[in-house]
């Protein structure tokens, strides 16, 4: 029989998730970091295993992410951020870059990332994901941190 095995339930480790989240948009942002809060609170950890660092823009969320990886107590990070297109291609530079990096930041340092960088072209499309109809992608990050841990805890048992 083919065993198949997910991180939608099981135990947790214990430490810290570090939240790093743009001020940039900061309305959308503080809606994206509840949403975050609020899911892996939901999960079991405590306001106390959370720690939320805010950092000027999107672009900066890599740098700040890394240095939280690098901590032995930190077991994952959510990154939380909106980039709204303008008249020109630079929302096209900044989604590509910092996607791209925090693809190889989980990768080399195997802790989980949960991606929460908004793209969108206008700022109702941003309302609707951080909260509204299309719900908060907050919270869907989180989820795929604390899913994440739980498979890998089952992996290392």
């Amino acid at each position: 029989m083919l065993t198949e095995i997910t991180g939608v339930d099981g135990q947790l480790p214990s430490g810290k998730i570090v939240i790093v989240a743009s001020r940039y948009n900061e309305g959308i942002c503080d809606s994206l970091v509840r949403g975050s809060v609020e899911t892996l609170t939901e999960a079991g950890y405590t306001e106390a295993d959370l720690e939320i660092i805010r950092v000027p823009g999107a672009w900066e969320l890599v740098m700040v992410a890394a240095n939280a990886l690098d901590r032995d107590d930190v077991l994952g990070v959510v990154t939380l951020g909106c980039v709204i297109k303008g008249e020109t291609t630079h929302d096209e530079h900044i989604n590509r870059s910092v996607s791209d990096a925090v693809m190889q930041l989980g990768v080399q340092t195997r802790k989980p990332i949960g991606f929460g960088l908004l793209t969108c072209n206008t700022l109702e499309q941003a309302l609707q994901r951080s909260g509204g109809t299309v719900g908060n992608k907050g919270n869907e990050a989180a989820e795929a941190v604390v899913e994440l841990l739980r498979l890998g805890e089952k992996l290392t048992a």
